[in-house]
């Protein structure tokens, strides 16, 4: 039940709960699972967007998801690392209702009306109407575990405290002396487990048992615990089909298997990294503008990476690497600006080469890629995604004036912290290179850190298509020409051999 009531206003004692919109009638026969589905009913005809900030999942795993929640299933999300697979998951506490009441003190917050703890149970036999009732935000019903090989069966379901036991003078085999673990307590609330197959078996037993039959045993007491949760897991498709890690019943319990995967487009990948990326900075005093080819070439390299074959396709490239690479990207001007003391940090190609550290820390090589190294695979992809982005803009644009300039033996060195209106003024100084930067959507006003951007990015544009040449401290110069070749001459046929050949020939026939 979504509601603006402030946790004051609530009722506070199970009397007052009773009378109030949250009755028995309303809330014993309604569990996490209902109030999903009845929340997420509402807001698809409210045609609501139901997870913003979610991009490029709108025609492909966000109605499956949705099919998942209408149908009351447990579910998992398969998909390589940085497909935003948790941060799905957490958005789910958007569908719950804003505040939910629970027995006061209980441990797995127990239903006022039908709680299924022992502690509870005598609670409301014994007090009645005067049972105290506490309140349960939305953003206090998802508990998310990590599966790592270590965890126990007592940190997952629980185990007798004996401790407990001796201060209340109870027998150690009370239902009244258990600690629980993580999934009772995530009772009336959603439980997401990431990396599903790295759980041992003997925890995985314990957990289809409980969310299917309700029962479990703790240290071979069997105590009855009919949950009321979703389950929520993650995993990564190579371990989960691969490794076989998952146990079978398990895997039949998981109502919807849904797959995630990476950015279809560039303009998804853009939408993400914009969104994630910390780019605004309120606190620099320091500007920062990121032109939207700067960004297009970041995204590319992410793009490229995922289809190289020397970068290993089963580890996957993470969106996160062009939101580091973005970041990087973004600093390296800000730092450059502030020695120089502008007051506008603008991204340059050569940032991006100094973001390569963003880079080679986000892909796993494969054996072609380790040979060659990954700093220098991380410079191939930055130098065949400038191509693509220069091609985009600069298709079938005249560029010979430029390239001209060069053969007849001009030269120009990029520094790392020449400040920008001195680049400009070297750039300038190339016949035509500045007036092709109108195809950037650049007029004659901008100032100069935007400018000198965007003629650099043409050079390095023309470099990438080997159309001039680069060294590696940055500075530009003619290409080197490369001249055809000559055919080697044809070997006269040698007699002997035509004879040879002729008598196997006539053998064989």
């Amino acid at each position: 039940m979504k509601t603006t009531t402030t946790p004051q206003a609530l009722p506070l004692t199970l009397a007052e709960l009773r009378g109030s919109p949250w009755s028995e009638s309303f809330l014993a026969k309604r569990g996490v699972k209902d109030e999903l589905r009845a929340n997420l009913a509402a807001k698809l005809k409210r045609r609501e967007t139901l997870f913003p900030g979610i991009t490029g999942y709108e025609d492909t795993v966000i109605p499956q998801l949705v099919n998942a929640v209408l149908s009351r299933h447990n579910f998992i999300l398969l998909g390589l690392r940085g497909q935003a697979k948790t941060k799905l998951i957490r958005m789910l506490t958007t569908l719950l209702d804003d505040w939910t009441p629970y027995v006061a003190g209980c441990e797995i917050h127990d239903n006022p009306y039908t709680p299924i703890c022992r502690r509870c149970r005598t609670l409301v036999a014994e007090s009645g109407g005067d049972t105290p009732i506490a309140w349960l935000a939305a953003a206090d019903r998802y508990i998310e575990k990590l599966a790592t090989p270590d965890v126990t069966i007592a940190d997952m379901i629980g185990d007798i405290d004996p401790i407990k036991a001796a201060r209340r003078g109870q027998d150690i085999s009370d239902e009244l002396t258990i600690h629980y673990g993580l999934v009772p307590r995530a009772n009336r609330c959603i439980f997401a487990i990431n990396e599903l197959p790295d759980l041992a078996g003997k925890i995985q037993v314990g957990l289809f048992n409980i969310m299917q039959e309700g029962d479990v045993q703790i240290k071979g007491y069997p105590v009855r615990l009919p949950l009321d949760l979703l389950l929520a897991f993650t995993a990564n498709p190579e371990d989960y089909t691969a490794r076989g890690k998952i146990v079978t019943p398990l895997k039949d319990r998981i109502g919807s298997e849904i797959r995630t995967h990476y950015p279809a487009t560039l303009d998804h990948g853009i939408a993400i990294t914009r969104a994630e990326a910390w780019t605004k900075r309120p606190a620099s005093d320091v500007a920062t503008k990121l032109p939207a080819y700067i960004a297009e070439t970041v995204e590319q390299v992410a793009f490229l990476a995922r289809e190289d074959k020397r970068v290993d396709k089963r580890s996957g490239v993470s969106q996160r690497l062009p939101i580091s690479v973005t970041e990087n990207v973004v600093s390296n001007a800000e730092r450059r600006a502030l020695r120089n003391g502008e007051d506008l940090a603008v991204p340059r190609i050569l940032d991006l080469y100094a973001a390569l550290p963003a880079i080679t820390g986000k892909i796993e090589l494969e054996y072609e890629g380790e040979m060659k190294g990954g700093e220098a695979v991380a410079r191939d992809l930055v130098r065949l995604a400038v191509g693509k982005i220069f091609d985009k803009y600069f298709e079938g644009v005249n560029m010979q004036s430029i390239v001209q300039w060069f053969d007849l033996g001009g030269t120009l060195k990029m520094g790392a912290d020449v400040d920008s209106a001195a680049l400009l003024r070297q750039l300038m100084s190339i016949q035509g290179l500045m007036e092709k930067t109108r195809a950037l959507g650049l007029s004659a006003n901008e100032p100069d850190a935007v400018r000198a951007s965007a003629g650099e990015f043409i050079l390095e544009g023309l470099h990438a298509h080997r159309r001039i040449g680069r060294s590696e401290e940055f500075t530009f110069a003619a290409g080197e020409r490369r001249t055809r070749p000559e055919r080697a001459p044809e070997p006269e046929p040698d007699p002997d051999e035509e004879f040879r050949r002729n008598r196997r020939r006539q053998q064989f026939n």
